[in-house]
């Protein structure tokens, strides 16, 4: 499985189901957000990007395979850190529009080798509550 470089859109037609593909609302980019959440804990661990090759792998492999916007290529989570994501289920929300993949993450879900990504930069909440 590795990595193939490529541009979303520009790849040969996606395996994805063609009946999940009609319901993605994709951003001008091709692209729809994927939120990685740890199935037994409901920790929120990453946010990453998916077209629709992306998603059919996930939803193939067992396994998150993401869009680098950076590098331009798929990246499946944990084939260069070891830091694997399982994939336990994958839901569309309400508007087709965020893709969530609920995982068994081993080891960090950070680039930064934190667990999640969104433990470090808390922001102050001054709002009553």
């Amino acid at each position: 499985m590795g990595r193939m470089t490529s541009t979303p859109g520009s790849t040969p037609a996606s395996n994805l189901d063609p009946a999940v593909a009609a319901r993605l609302k994709r951003g001008p980019d091709g692209l729809v957000p994927a939120i990685a959440q740890q199935y037994d804990t409901g920790e929120v661990l990453m946010l990453g990007w998916m077209d629709d090759e992306a998603l059919h792998r996930t939803l193939t492999t067992g396994r998150c395979t993401y869009w680098s916007r950076s590098r331009q290529e798929y990246w499946v989570k944990g084939d260069t850190s070891g830091h694997i994501q399982r994939v336990k289920s994958v839901a569309l929300d309400c508007d087709a529009d965020t893709v969530l993949v609920k995982v068994d993450q081993t080891g960090a879900a950070c680039h930064t080798g934190a667990r999640t990504c969104f433990d470090k930069d808390v922001l102050p909440l001054t709002a009553p509550q």
